[in-house]
């Protein structure tokens, strides 16, 4: 399903010249945002926990040092062309009319699912045209109706930006409106670390 995806993405031209920066000076001024403050360790999403007991191998990669994606204006138009595509090709359903629970994490393999089916194949999808798994974490937030939502980040030279399923527009997490609650451990996928409200955070700290 997914090596599917990646093909029909190359074939109608979104993922093509690869994701990866170069080691030249990145030319992406007008793309900035903000780090978030990321805190300590904190509970681990039951999703995730059930996503990775159904999908052995997933989440056993090893730890890792820190590692950003080197943003560009076309890296950063490779990743909003994923973010489009997905959300135009995957259809919003509940996780209670789709499986009949009331939280599931689980790669939209159908064609069908909620917030974080959204977002995880994102991550697939990105990570398999090589962007590193550190800078692409699965992120729990407070939408604007102060509900659960999740979205992906993704931790950048410029900052760190948001794939949401919500909009096409890949932005700062300071410009979503969320109240970002935790994500995932830059270095461990398997631990999850707290996020300070963005209206605490300055307009821009460097890294």
């Amino acid at each position: 399903m997914f090596r599917f995806l990646t093909k029909a993405l190359i074939a109608t031209g979104l993922l093509t010249g690869g994701l990866i920066a170069g080691h030249a000076p990145s030319a992406a001024g007008a793309m900035q945002s903000s780090f978030a403050p990321v805190g300590g360790p904190t509970s681990v999403p039951y999703g995730w926990v059930d996503f990775c007991q159904r999908y052995r191998g997933e989440c056993d990669a090893p730890k890792l040092p820190v590692a950003d994606v080197n943003l560009t204006p076309k890296i950063m138009k490779e990743i909003e062309r994923v973010n489009q595509w997905v959300n135009s090709n995957i259809m919003p359903m509940s996780d209670q009319e789709h499986w009949g629970v009331i939280d599931q994490w689980d790669y939209p393999s159908d064609g069908k699912g909620d917030c974080e089916d959204y977002a995880l194949l994102k991550r697939k999808l990105l990570m398999e045209e090589g962007l590193p798994r550190q800078a692409l974490l699965m992120t729990v937030v407070k939408d604007l109706n102060n509900d659960g939502h999740a979205v992906l980040t993704i931790t950048t030279s410029k900052g760190d930006f948001v794939l949401d399923n919500m909009r096409d527009e890949v932005r700062p997490w300071t410009q979503t409106g969320y109240r970002f609650v935790k994500r995932q451990s830059q270095t461990n996928e398997n631990v999850w670390v707290s996020i300070g409200a963005p209206t605490d955070a300055p307009a821009y700290v460097s890294r």
